[in-house]
C-alpha cells in the first residue's frame, strides 16, 4: 500500500544514482510523482528502472521517456517469467531494447529458489538475452538466486563480450570474488540494513573496488530497516537509497561523500549515462 505522507528522506551529501527501482510496479501508481520528488530533495539525481517482463519493460521506457535525462529503462524478462519468452517475445525484447532510453537488458538471470518457470526454461531465456545484449553493445542487470554453479557457468560461456551488474547482491565471500573476478559490478541494496538476513554483507564492503560498487534500492521491496522513524507502508522508496549509501560507507571505512561520489561514477560509467539535467 502506498504512503503518501511520507516524511522527506535525508538529503545526501553528493548526487547518488538508483540503479534498479521497479517504478512501473503498481505501488506507486497513486503516488508516482511524489516518489520521484521525494527523491530529488534526498539528492537521488538519476533513476534506472528495472523492466521485469515485457509489459514492465515497456512501461519503464514510457517513464524514461517522460523524464528525460533523469529516468532510463533496462528491457528484460525475469527468471519467473522465462516461460513466456518463446520466439515472438524474444523478436519483440529486441525491438525494445534497442530503445535508447534502455541502457541495459535484463533483470535476468536465474532463480533457481522460487523455480516459476523450469531450470531449462530459464537458462535458455538468459542465454537469449546475454546474446541480445553482445549484440546491442548494452550491459545486462543480472539476477541469480540458488543458481550460482549454472549463472557463472553461463556467464563463462562468452567471458569478456558482456558487461554487467550482480543486481542486488546478498551472497557471501566466495560468491563475490567469483562475480568480480569475472568482472562484474555490484550492486548493494537495503539488504545490507537488515540485521537479521544481511549482516554478513558489512566485512565484504571493503572487498569490492570502487568502480564496481552500485547502490539500488530495488524498491518497493527491501525497504532497509534502518529508517527511524520507520515509515507507515513497508513499500520501499529512491529515497531512502540514502540509508544503503550510508551503510555502505559506514562498512567501507569512508565518508559518505566519497562513496556517494564513486558509486555515481560507476553507474555513470557502467550504463553511458549523461549528466543530470539542470
Amino acid at each position: 500500500m502506498s504512503d503518501l505522507n511520507t516524511p522527506p528522506a535525508p538529503r545526501a551529501p553528493a548526487p547518488l544514482i538508483d540503479i534498479g527501482i521497479n517504478l512501473a510496479h503498481d505501488s506507486y501508481d497513486a503516488d508516482r510523482d511524489a516518489v520521484l520528488a521525494r527523491a530529488a530533495q534526498a539528492g537521488v539525481v538519476q533513476l534506472v528502472v528495472t523492466g521485469s517482463t515485457l509489459a514492465s519493460t515497456r512501461a519503464a521506457i514510457e517513464l524514461a521517456r517522460a523524464h528525460p535525462g533523469r529516468l532510463f529503462a533496462t528491457a528484460g524478462v525475469h527468471p519467473h517469467h522465462a516461460r513466456e519468452l518463446g520466439e515472438r517475445e524474444l523478436a519483440e525484447l529486441g525491438e525494445l531494447a534497442r530503445a535508447p532510453e534502455v541502457v541495459a537488458l535484463g533483470e535476468c538471470g536465474l532463480d533457481y529458489y522460487r523455480n516459476f518457470s523450469p531450470p531449462d526454461l530459464q537458462q535458455r531465456a538468459f542465454r537469449a538475452q546475454l546474446a541480445l545484449a553482445r549484440e546491442l553493445g548494452k550491459p545486462v542487470f543480472l539476477h541469480q538466486r540458488d543458481a550460482h554453479a549454472d549463472f557463472t557457468a553461463i556467464l563463462a560461456e562468452h567471458a569478456g563480450e558482456w558487461r554487467g551488474v550482480a543486481h542486488c547482491f546478498t551472497g557471501g565471500a566466495g560468491e563475490l570474488d567469483a562475480y568480480l573476478a569475472m568482472g562484474l559490478a555490484i550492486g548493494i541494496t537495503g539488504w545490507i540494513c537488515d540485521e537479521r538476513r544481511g549482516a554478513h554483507l558489512a566485512a565484504l564492503m571493503a572487498r569490492i573496488p570502487a568502480p564496481r560498487l552500485l547502490l539500488e534500492t530495488d524498491g518497493p521491496y527491501l525497504l532497509p530497516r534502518t529508517l527511524r522513524p520507520r515509515p507507515a507502508s513497508r513499500r520501499n522508496e529512491p529515497a531512502y537509497l540514502v540509508q544503503v549509501a550510508e551503510a555502505v560507507a559506514r562498512a567501507r571505512g569512508e565518508p559518505l561523500a566519497l562513496l556517494a561520489g564513486t558509486s555515481t561514477r560507476a553507474a555513470r560509467e557502467l550504463f553511458g549515462l549523461p549528466a543530470p539535467p539542470g
